[in-house]
């Protein structure tokens, strides 16, 4: 694969992935449209890594303060006891995530290869994103939200695999509609890429480790862009959702989505 190419795709990846326009999505369409050679599945994974390193540092605070809690694990001061309480939804949501995703590991891997599949998908994320900013939120926090409620965003996430679905359009909607704060959803949907993404990049660990050596730095040029551009755009998506804004974004899926399946059946049956 060529730089330059690794480097599109990874910039690609790291606004999409936070922007809830998604990123899976948005590297099928750049792949086919821009006559990027497809670099396979295992390149996508890998420029989530950017994005997950940009999770980690943004947030740092706030996964430092969980991780704290949990080694203080006897402490019952109430910071502790709400982190842990925070750190306990999100093995419920990861957990519901990586068993959908695994049972339909299959089906969703000939998802990526196809064209009309992320169109329509980016007009569901469109609709999601537009009711999200007519949900009025209940205003709970994160350790307050329940077992059922996290099972619900990590359902959400899971279905967020399908190339053109926003995971964090999807989670962030879904964790205002069961009342959580527009912020503290966009907090949650943020942290709780942490171990989807590590858990992805484990399980396809025998494959990335067969990796060429040709193609190990257009690999880390295009996570470095991933990264760059993901922690760049964490604070304006924040500020987005807080504002109630999304709907802006649904309109752009409308957009992509419409032209895209133009422009396909134009070259299908044109």
């Amino acid at each position: 694969m060529e730089l330059f190419k690794a480097i599109i795709l990874g910039i690609i990846q790291g606004l999409t992935e936070f922007l809830p326009v998604s990123s899976s999505g948005h590297l099928v369409l750049a792949e086919h449209y821009l006559k990027f050679k497809n670099p396979d599945i295992n390149f996508e994974i890998i420029l989530h890594l950017g994005s997950l390193f940009a999770v980690l540092i943004y947030f740092r605070k706030d996964i430092i303060s969980l991780i704290r809690s949990l080694i203080l694990f006897k402490n019952k001061e109430s910071i502790h006891t709400r982190n842990r309480n925070t750190i306990f939804y999100i093995i419920v949501a990861t957990t519901v995530t990586g068993i959908l995703g695994l049972y339909f590991e299959n089906p969703l891997t000939k998802a990526f290869s196809s064209l009309y599949i992320p169109s329509f998908m980016l007009i569901i994320t469109g609709f999601i994103l537009y009711i999200s900013d007519k949900i009025e939120p209940k205003g709970i926090k994160t350790h307050q939200l329940g077992i059922k409620k996290s099972f619900l965003i990590g359902f959400a996430q899971a279905f967020a695999i399908l190339p053109g679905i926003s995971r964090s359009g999807t989670t962030i909607t879904v964790g205002i509609f069961t009342g959580l704060d527009r912020e503290e959803a966009t907090r949650f949907s943020f942290i709780l890429s942490i171990p989807a993404i590590v858990g992805v990049n484990i399980h396809k660990l025998s494959n990335l480790l067969d990796l060429d050596r040709s193609l190990w730095l257009p690999y880390l040029l295009g996570t470095l862009a991933a990264f760059i551009s993901g922690y760049l755009v964490i604070s304006f998506l924040i500020e987005i959702v807080k504002k109630q804004r999304l709907k802006y974004f649904a309109y752009y899926c409308w957009l992509i989505a419409i032209v895209t399946l133009i422009l396909y059946l134009n070259h299908k049956y044109g």
